[in-house]
């Protein structure tokens, strides 16, 4: 069997973790079983909707199908926390090394949040229970979130985790208030808004035709995204990621399941006839994240692209009732003239035992590269580009 069954035995899970002065039979499991995530999504989901912070990054469908398309057979850790049977916190960890055993989310990478689950009826007491459970209180393993919101049900874990533990910054996000485009342009200063109601007349008359793809078409209308996604990105520096099959193996999956279940939705755009357009918009009740777009370069001679998808998204958003418009990562200059506001997400790293070697040398080097990277950016712009050309190129290959 492969090396992590050793390094991180499920048999280091207590079997019961009863909170003090409960009577519940509190139980906990880590599944370590490939098909773990699909047998169990009805009751995954059933949590997410009990957990307030969950976002449609923690649903099922979206872990399923980024395991199914870039997890490790046999390196998933499904931490699993029962109160008499009913599932009341949980965990979807994989397993890297670097060189040490490093636990990170199922989904990093592609997901903007990452978070765990905790029932909103007893956060506390499923919190500590979870933090008992994580199979990494050995002080050469390390458990790193990243993209963790300030606001999200991990943080709980830091107050009851006995090992080394850190808050570190991660990316920055923007949102907007999900209100009607009219309302969103009276909060921008006088010039600015007025502009951009040129644009939105622009648009209104040039007769664009928007419509909600159907869970059956989605695989298609995302494929169809990515084209005109690397077309508007060619020599600009495109994420490479998105530029690979795996990723589009993944969306295609994650997508239709999502809008199959009311947690996603992707509009497509026609002009004269032609799919100009295609944005995936993502749904849970405390937010609309306006995930990934694609626009052929053409659109952006005749409309504002980003008044275009800003303004559909919005109008789902209102309809959906959902409060907020995510922007998610990311401080790309076509957002911030619509003055979002912003929130730093966090890098939670956890080590076990009091010395935790591997969470010592993992925090440094985490902050040595956070450094470098800043620097390079500042100092040394042509090298970020030159690198993000040659993983452009090692992508389309």
């Amino acid at each position: 069997m492969i090396e992590e069954r050793t390094v991180l035995p499920a048999a280091r899970v207590p079997a019961t973790v009863p909170p003090a002065g409960a009577r519940e039979c509190w139980s906990a499991e880590v599944r370590q079983d490939d098909a773990a995530l699909p047998e169990l999504a009805a009751e995954w989901d059933d949590l997410a909707a009990r957990c307030r912070t969950a976002t449609s990054f923690q649903s099922a469908a979206w872990l399923v199908a980024w395991w199914r398309a870039y997890g490790t057979p046999g390196r998933l850790r499904l931490v699993l926390v029962r109160r008499d049977g009913r599932l009341m916190a949980a965990a979807a960890l994989t397993v890297r090394h670097r060189p040490y055993p490093v636990l990170v989310p199922v989904g990093c990478g592609v997901s903007d949040y990452a978070d765990v689950l905790l029932d909103d009826t007893c956060p506390d007491q499923a919190a500590a229970a979870l933090a008992a459970a994580l199979p990494a209180h050995r002080p050469w393993i390390v458990t790193d979130l990243r993209e963790v919101r300030p606001d999200a049900a991990a943080q709980r874990l830091l107050t009851h985790w006995t090992g080394r533990r850190r808050r570190l910054p991660d990316s920055v996000c923007q949102h907007l208030p999900a209100l009607p485009m009219e309302e969103l342009l009276r909060r921008l200063p006088g010039r600015t808004a007025q502009r951009n109601r040129v644009k939105q007349r622009k648009i209104a008359a040039a007769g664009v035709v928007v419509s909600e793809t159907p869970a059956e078409r989605v695989p298609d209308a995302v494929d169809a995204m990515l084209r005109l996604h690397a077309l508007q990105w060619r020599g600009r520096g495109a994420t490479p990621e998105h530029l690979g099959e795996r990723f589009a193996r993944h969306l295609r999956e994650a997508a239709r399941g999502m809008v199959a279940a009311g947690r996603a939705s992707v509009q497509q755009y026609h002009l004269d006839g032609e799919l100009v357009a295609v944005n995936v918009l993502l749904i849970s009740p405390r937010l609309a994240g306006l995930y990934m777009y694609g626009a052929h370069p053409g659109l952006r001679q005749r409309l504002d692209i980003a008044g275009l998808l800003f303004g559909e998204s919005l109008a789902c958003a209102l309809r959906a009732g959902v409060p907020l418009l995510s922007l998610l990562r990311g401080t790309e200059p076509y957002k911030q003239r619509w003055r979002p506001e912003e929130d730093r997400n966090d890098r939670l790293v956890l080590g076990g035992g009091r010395l935790a070697p591997a969470a010592a040398l993992h925090i440094g080097a985490a902050r040595l590269r956070a450094a470098a990277v800043r620097a390079a950016r500042t100092r040394l712009p042509w090298l970020t580009a030159a690198r993000t050309r040659l993983r452009e190129l090692r992508a389309g290959r």
